[in-house]
């Protein structure tokens, strides 16, 4: 659906939030002139506070994210809601859920795979008859990771090189800080894989996002946590590999658009993420720490401490510190025919804050105004590769971000 004749291109909901006023001060300043923009949360005199210190005179819409009739109502409003209000298991759902009833496109920033599997049982289909894009994961967690591989896949498919099979991402270099958003996700989601069986199976699934396990390749174990020598990946990692900390949702994500492209990277396509180190003992501290992270969330006397030293909701670094972050990551792949392809994704600015603002905010701005140029689709729950694909490539690389693909 999308109508272009909706009075708004894009609503900024959580404008008032951490990210929300970077993403909101991103659109301000680099969204093209005549873009019809609108600052929604819950406070209005927050909301205005925040119009004020960017110097707009945007719309202020007021809805609690729990108020469905509001949130329906503000999304009919609307060509894309891009949402920053999170954790999204706890806000998300009624929001989600009211842009694929009314056909309005959404995008946001979560990386809880228990809220992406709910999402899709609830929204995929409804998405679909609307014609409603629902794009999950529009900041540093997924789109480094799905953009890359849709690149390096692109580049295959051009060289006629075959499919992709053993493929791995390497962040290479990365700056910046924990996100409090992220830590109260953890929370969130240990918290309720902790009551539930069901749900702790779903969580552990590679394919948890897949929209039908049943028809994915059987590819044996899939670890998040891997270690190893950086050579083993390419000869030209340094090093060796340590987990990554968003290894365990990210995957998903670039799985489900493996499956809903007919598994166009191929059947045999095994993806993995990891994390640059020094050596082999940095590599076990690194895993030993993130296993007791999750631990810790789970046992009430380490919880107590956790929450009084990480990062709470709503906080980030300051100016200074967004401004000096950066990553740098690498997907090295093999395809079926042997040949071997790399490509990469640079940015400046802190992953989960500076780089993933201009992340979302140009993912909804591409959703609202390259409608010629998005990916084929009827519509439903899809990932920014499946959902968005060249024409977020094409925008990020104006805004700065270094996405390359090559033949080694």
């Amino acid at each position: 659906m999308n109508d272009p004749q909706r009075e708004l291109d894009v609503i900024v909901y959580g404008a008032t939030g951490f990210v929300g006023v970077l993403t909101a001060r991103h659109l301000a300043e680099h969204a093209p002139a005549g873009t019809r923009i609108a600052l929604a949360g819950r406070s209005r005199a927050k909301l205005e506070k925040v119009a004020g210190e960017l110097g707009v005179d945007w719309p202020i819409l007021v809805a609690d994210a729990d108020d469905e009739p509001a949130l329906t109502t503000m999304a009919e409003r609307a060509r894309v809601v891009l949402t920053t209000v999170g954790p999204y298991a706890k806000y998300g759902r009624p929001l989600a859920r009211a842009c694929a009833v009314t056909g309005t496109d959404y995008v946001d920033l979560t990386g809880e795979v228990l809220f992406a599997r709910d999402s899709i049982d609830e929204n995929h289909a409804t998405a679909q008859r609307t014609g409603a894009r629902i794009v999950h994961s529009c900041g540093f967690d997924s789109i480094p990771s799905d953009i890359g591989v849709h690149v390096l896949h692109a580049a295959v498919q051009a060289d006629d090189a075959g499919e992709l099979t053993d493929t791995t991402l390497v962040v290479t270099r990365a700056r910046g800080g924990f996100s409090g958003g992220t830590i109260d996700s953890m929370r969130h989601q240990v918290d309720v894989m902790k009551k539930d069986r069901r749900l702790r199976r779903v969580g552990a699934s590679p394919y948890s996002l897949s929209p039908d396990r049943e028809a994915e390749p059987d590819l044996g174990r899939q670890p998040d946590m891997v270690t190893l020598p950086g050579s083993d990946v390419d000869t030209s990692v340094r090093g060796h590999l340590a987990p990554f900390v968003m290894a365990s949702y990210n995957t998903r994500v670039v799985r489900r658009s493996n499956a809903l492209r007919g598994w166009a990277y191929g059947r045999r396509f095994r993806y993995r993420e990891a994390m640059r180190v020094n050596g082999p003992a940095a590599a076990l501290i690194l895993k030993a720490a993130l296993n007791g992270l999750v631990i810790g969330f789970a046992l009430p006397p380490a919880r107590f401490l956790l929450d009084r030293i990480l990062p709470a909701p709503g906080t980030g670094p300051n100016e200074a510190a967004r401004r000096n972050g950066h990553f740098t990551l690498d997907i090295f792949t093999t395809t079926s025919s042997g040949a071997r392809y790399h490509a990469r994704v640079k940015a400046t600015g802190d992953p989960g804050y500076a780089a993933t603002a201009v992340m979302l905010g140009e993912s909804a701005l591409a959703l609202a105004l390259d409608r010629d140029r998005l990916p084929e689709s009827p519509g439903g729950v899809l990932t920014p590769a499946t959902g968005i694909g060249d024409a977020l490539v094409d925008r990020l690389r104006t805004a700065g971000l270094e996405i390359t693909a090559e033949r080694l």
